[in-house]
């Protein structure tokens, strides 16, 4: 059995981590909730510009653009959305399993988070650039990212756009997503899949409030807007998904910290009864050794 001294070590080292893991849970619950809200907040947004250009798509005849135009995929273009730090559980684990089982070796990829681009360096993966974001995800930061990969497209150095992130379920549940957003097909059904999701969110009054049937008259010309709207919406797809897997770090990070939190505390009190039973034992030692010697002496 270990000493007394030993077991009143490991306490002491146990508690003073499990202050820095209460700490960070609390920290990551405060920026969870900022990262959903702002996550949620956009959703609206995207839907309406999926909307427009799926009113596009029905009023132009012999629609053609390069982001719609389907092309032999030779190459496909990856953009790997994850963490900056540690201690969020599986989460970027999770997504570096996707990578490995659902890409294969010549892709090209893009990275947004250190995690991501320390996995892919490790793995001697075609790497075209890395890019960070700051805790508040900027738009801008975003912009420069979307631009620099559909400039890849659009020379053909590669033939998909295609994301990795976690996609924030819920504070419980982060799913690896892989999301093909490039070349465009399907508008129409883009927009009901995007309803279907926001409705999970609503009620059923808001749902309905919410959707416009009223039919979309646009100036100066369809094909105009088409050529404007379309770098519009990559660029907020993108903003979207980096939001989103923002929500999802944090939310991930505090469920972690909260286990860390309660596997301290239940290791405290095994340490706690095993001290207290080291001490009973060394008390009890004392008691016996003194009858001894007082019965030898008698």
């Amino acid at each position: 059995m270990p000493s007394t001294r030993d077991i009143r070590r490991r306490i002491k080292s146990v508690k003073n981590t499990k202050q820095i893991t209460k700490a960070m849970e609390l920290v990551a619950a405060s920026k969870m909730k900022k990262a959903q809200n702002t996550a949620l907040a956009g959703n609206p947004y995207s839907l309406l510009l999926s909307e427009m250009l799926a009113a596009l798509e029905e009023q132009v005849e012999n629609l053609r653009h390069p982001f719609l135009e389907a092309r032999e995929i030779k190459t496909r273009g990856i953009l790997l959305i994850t963490t900056d730090k540690g201690l969020c559980g599986g989460l970027n684990a999770n997504l570096f399993k996707a990578v490995t089982s659902e890409v294969d070796r010549d892709a090209k990829f893009v990275c947004i988070g250190r995690k991501g681009t320390q996995f892919l360096g490790r793995t001697r993966r075609n790497l075209l650039a890395d890019f960070s974001v700051s805790e508040k995800v900027d738009f801008n930061e975003v912009k420069v990212v979307s631009e620099f990969f559909t400039e890849q497209y659009l020379q053909r150095e590669i033939d998909t756009l295609e994301i990795i992130y976690p996609k924030f379920v819920n504070t419980l549940r982060q799913e690896p997503t892989v999301y093909p957003l490039l070349p465009l097909a399907n508008l129409r059904g883009i927009v009901e899949e995007m309803r279907r999701q926001q409705a999970e969110n609503e009620d059923e009054v808001q749902a309905h409030l919410r959707r416009d049937e009223r039919e979309m008259i646009f100036e100066p010309s369809p094909h105009e807007v088409l050529s404007n709207l379309l770098p519009l919406y990559i660029n907020q797809q993108i903003y979207q998904f980096v939001l989103d897997a923002k929500a999802s770090e944090h939310s991930a990070r505090m469920v972690a910290m909260k286990t860390a939190s309660d596997n301290a505390t239940n290791l405290l009190e095994e340490l706690t009864l095993e001290y207290n039973k080291a001490r009973q034992a060394a008390i009890t030692q004392e008691i016996l050794e003194i009858a001894a010697a007082t019965a030898s002496n008698s």
